[in-house]
């Protein structure tokens, strides 16, 4: 397997941040686009785009993408998984609101925390580590409990617990298969490229429909969630579960609903509150505990 540092050290904690702060932006940036260019459509264009940068960089930088290595079958399986996150959380959408949404993807850490140990028992989180990562999703729900009770459904809260479960499950295969020992680039490439294939199909069954008549608002925000959203921030991620412990990691995405909430408050006019501030404190204490070293 790939040799994992034991303990997130500066570098880590500021690419994690960079990404989490950009994905909580990327959160308002396609709320904003949606009158321009529907969420699957959205998705689609995001997902092929990367593909396509990400074989450039690779063919600039010389890492092979094609060789037998034995990662396939865990490769499109890691894909279909991927894949089924978004699609959840693009057909969630439709029939729940977005704080339900998020509160219930945001169980990802959990299901991984609970799953990885499995298989890889140093990823096994103490019980302090627990208690940090439970303050952490408590701050997530307390800065959104408001809209929590508006437009839900059983049918969003399955779909946004499934979202959250594909998503951990799939960190789960990256981990606990040949995956680890093939490169970031080719991790993300499976991830991106599968559901480059899928969501279109998903798309169209959904009855969104492809033209090439968006304005430069919509064609900006999509070119930024494929280089930023799906390539870079993604392959950062990629690199970061490749090289640090999984469980340590994850819990950082706690801080990208957050960041949504700012970057409402700066673009959209949205309220910063106390409570806001609070949820903060939390989050930042909670991923302090799960980091925190013996």
């Amino acid at each position: 397997m790939t040799p994992r540092r034991e303990h997130l050290d500066s570098l880590a904690i500021s690419l994690l941040l960079a990404c989490c702060l950009f994905w909580g932006f990327q959160q308002v940036l396609i709320k904003a686009t949606l009158p321009l260019v529907p969420p699957m459509v959205q998705g689609c264009v995001r997902f092929l785009g990367a593909t396509v940068l990400l074989m450039l960089w690779c063919v600039w930088r010389r890492i092979p993408l094609w060789q037998s290595d034995g990662s396939l079958g865990a490769g499109v399986v890691a894909g279909l998984l991927f894949a089924l996150e978004f699609v959840c959380i693009y057909t969630g959408m439709q029939v729940t609101t977005a704080s339900r949404l998020t509160i219930m993807l945001y169980t990802a850490p959990f299901w991984l925390a609970l799953l990885l140990p499995i298989w890889l028992k140093h990823e096994r989180l103490r019980p302090l580590q627990w208690v940090g990562l439970s303050l952490a999703f408590s701050g997530v729900a307390f800065a959104l409990r408001d809209s929590l009770s508006a437009g839900g459904s059983w049918l969003g809260d399955v779909l946004s617990l499934s979202a959250g479960a594909a998503w951990g499950l799939t960190t789960v295969v990256l981990r606990t298969t040949a995956l680890s020992r093939v490169s970031a680039e080719k991790l993300l490439f499976y991830q991106v490229g599968v559901s480059a294939a899928v969501l279109p199909l998903v798309a169209l069954a959904m009855g969104e429909s492809f033209t090439l008549d968006y304005p430069l608002l919509g064609w900006a925000s999509l070119a930024l969630q494929a280089a930023l959203g799906a390539f870079v921030t993604f392959l950062i991620w990629m690199w970061m579960i490749s090289h640090y412990p999984a469980t340590q990691v994850s819990a950082f995405s706690f801080l990208s609903p957050l960041s949504a909430l700012i970057f409402g408050t700066l673009w959209l006019g949205e309220p910063m509150t106390a409570d806001l501030m609070m949820a903060m404190a939390g989050v930042g204490l909670g991923i302090y505990l799960v980091n925190r070293r013996r």
